[in-house]
């Protein structure tokens, strides 16, 4: 699949979109991997300063929103609305930057679908005829495929879907099925037959073979596409009988658009709205995007179980309503957890607003970021390499190359960067890369970006180790190195926070307020700063905590038995610390005599305490928050009593408490004034 380089001399406007979720029911992680993908795109796209709109919406329509809301006895309308908000809150969550949300029930969406079915009827593009169709007497509908369960007419394997086998494979018409129940009432069904309006889809198979085998499409789909089309297109039924929740097809008796018909109308409803209300000072202009001639872009980016719809039926009733086809269509495989498929009975369907109570969103869209690719190969969330890379790359990697060189900058340097590259090598290695980071990004090959982008941060990490800042400082005549060196640490964090703004936009506008100039656009990964100021460094980032990851998966499974629950709490029980033994523990006042690092180890410093009767040896892991010298003489408390431990370093005699996430933020447990080395604890 080819496209276009990437270059900013080159403005463009481009319309892109997520499919729509259906308003049945609350997202889930699988609709966060396609609006991540979306987002990282659309984001990236802005970096370089073209004009981005990004839209979606709700898909509203049709028979499961409408039994929903029956059985929860509420209006379709009522239903449709409660869900959109919760929509909304979860994609805002998970900073998903759409331009417009909306719903495919609006005024909007009815007036273009009417209009895109005028236009095809009055190019004798719609056609009638009779179908026969399973119908439920009890319950007054007809069956869609998903209602019918029933034999199996080609093996005879019992309780099949209604339109395939899982035993043999084979597919079929509902109206085929042997001993068919609907599964709303548990009744027999009889056959029926009514008019049905057929889009005339068989006519744009040429205008289709041209267009998947463009740009438009991977390979991978366009092989897929051409399956469908050597096997010869069909008419496609474009209306559902009443009763329906959807919009009613002009000039018809109880007729209604199937929900596919008017689902990818939305896009371009979702844009009107959009023009009519927040986009109106953008100048933004429809026809600019939907003419048939139009130069701007349309990308939409679908699910591989929807690439039927979008890249053929799709791009065929754009044409056939004189409407431009898309840009491109770009498709990604389904999400996996663990290496299976998401089920609520393994407790690993993770609904979006379980995830956000518990972690940070971009943690996650840096995993899905390292993984998306234009295959329809399946994305595999594996909680245990989710955990790993996320605190080996953003905590381990990225954000280590910042605290490494800001407290120098900060405090030997006055917050100022040097005048000089340090390493001009290193840096054009750098600006080497600024090309084809730009083109993975653009041909949607975002895994292949983030693995260019996080050796980029490798080799950035080797750099400061070999130099060992550290150190350097302690020499007089090294100085001006350590400032060159840190200050080539800090410009290659920016370069990297640039390239990875689109994947962690939060992280990003962190990193903007430490180094201080200004908001970052793709330009800015050619520049050095020389000379600048930087503000104060705060972390920037937290490690996942395992804990957390743990409660989220724990929250997703289904509700237990009360027998389960009960065990459950005797198990919480059997964890917690009685008074006697709380009482055992001997927590002492001491004060810190010496504090040196530990040869070998990064975060230990070899505390001497007097705990009042005796001196102590205490091994603290607290070296990336305290200088050595900043302890002496402090008050802090220890575990008197504690088990004496063996390390390589030596024997520790106790343990200094402390609370805090780790790196900075570790804060060291001290007494009020007053206090004296050898008091207890109380």
């Amino acid at each position: 699949m080819h496209f276009r380089s990437y270059t900013l001399s080159d403005p463009r406007n481009i319309l892109v979109t997520s499919a729509l979720p259906y308003a049945n029911g609350e997202l889930h992680l699988g609709n966060m991997l396609e609006h991540v993908y979306t987002d990282v795109w659309a984001r990236f796209q802005r970096l370089c300063g073209h004009q981005v709109v990004y839209l979606c919406a709700d898909d509203a329509h049709g028979t499961p929103t409408m039994l929903r809301a029956q059985s929860e006895g509420v209006a379709p309308e009522a239903l449709i609305d409660e869900l959109r908000d919760a929509h909304v809150r979860d994609l805002k969550g998970f900073l998903i930057s759409h331009d417009n949300y909306h719903t495919t029930h609006s005024a909007e969406n009815q007036k273009m679908v009417e209009t895109i079915y005028l236009r095809l009827r009055d190019a004798g593009l719609i056609t009638t005829g009779e179908v026969e169709q399973l119908y439920d007497q009890e319950k007054g509908l007809f069956l869609a495929d998903r209602y019918v369960r029933g034999t199996c007419p080609r093996c005879g394997l019992a309780d099949q879907y209604g339109d395939n086998c899982e035993g043999c494979g084979a597919s079929y018409e509902a109206t085929e099925i042997l001993n068919p129940v609907s599964t709303l009432s548990g009744k027999t069904p009889v056959k029926r037959s009514s008019t049905h309006y057929f889009f005339d889809l068989p006519k744009f198979s040429q205008s289709l073979r041209d267009w998947t085998s463009s740009d438009a499409v991977s390979g991978e789909v366009a092989n897929k596409l051409a399956e469908w089309l050597d096997a010869g297109l069909k008419a496609w039924d474009i209306s559902r009988d009443g009763p329906y929740f959807g919009f009613p097809i002009p000039d018809t008796q109880d007729k209604y658009f199937y929900v596919w018909m008017d689902a990818p109308v939305g896009y371009m409803a979702s844009l009107i709205h959009y023009i009519n209300g927040a986009g109106k000072t953008r100048g933004i202009d429809f026809d600019s995007f939907w003419n048939a001639d139009a130069a701007s872009e349309v990308v939409h980016f679908v699910g591989k179980d929807i690439i039927y719809f979008h890249a053929l039926f799709w791009p065929a009733v754009l044409s056939g309503a004189s409407f431009r086809t898309p840009s491109r269509v770009v498709a990604h495989g389904f999400l996996t957890v663990n290496g299976v498929k998401m089920s609520k009975s393994r407790g690993t369907f993770i609904l979006a607003e379980t995830y956000l109570l518990h972690l940070d969103p971009e943690y996650l869209r840096y995993y899905f970021a390292s993984k998306l690719s234009p295959s329809i190969a399946d994305i595999d969330l594996n909680l245990d390499d989710f955990l790993n890379r996320v605190n080996a790359d953003l905590v381990g990697k990225l954000v280590n190359i910042a605290s490494r060189c800001a407290r120098f900058i900060e405090k030997d340097f006055d917050h100022t960067l040097a005048a000089e590259i340090h390493d001009a090598e290193l840096w054009d290695a750098f600006q080497a890369s600024r090309q084809s980071i730009a083109a993975h990004y653009e041909s949607c090959e975002v895994s292949k970006a983030v693995r260019e982008i996080m050796a980029l941060a490798d080799r950035a990490n080797q750099y400061i180790t070999r130099h060992e800042p550290w150190n350097l400082i302690k020499q007089d005549d090294k100085h001006d190195e350590v400032h060159g060196i840190c200050s080539q640490g800090i410009n290659m964090f920016r370069f990297l926070m640039v390239c990875l703004k689109p994947v962690l936009p939060e992280t990003a506008a962190r990193a903007e307020a430490f180094i201080n100039a200004g908001e970052l656009q793709w330009k800015d990964s050619a520049e050095y700063l020389r000379e600048h100021r930087i503000n104060r460094f705060v972390p920037l980032m937290r490690r996942m905590d395992k804990k957390a990851l743990i409660r989220m998966m724990d929250d997703s499974k289904p509700p237990e038995s009360p027998a389960a629950q009960l065990t459950q709490e005797q198990a919480e029980d059997n964890k917690h610390v009685s008074l006697d033994q709380f009482l055992n523990i001997d927590l002492r006042i001491a004060k810190v005599l010496a504090a040196e690092p530990v040869q070998g180890a990064d975060k230990l410093l070899r505390l001497t305490l007097d705990v009042g009767t005796a001196t102590r040896t205490v091994f603290a892991g607290v070296k990336s928050a305290y200088a050595p010298d900043t302890l002496i003489g402090r008050l802090v408390v220890v575990v008197a009593n504690l088990a004496p431990r063996e390390m390589r370093f030596g024997t520790s005699e106790g343990m200094v408490l402390a609370a805090g996430e780790g790196g900075k933020e570790i804060f060291l447990l001290s007494p009020d004034s007053g206090a004296e080395p050898g008091m207890r604890v109380r």
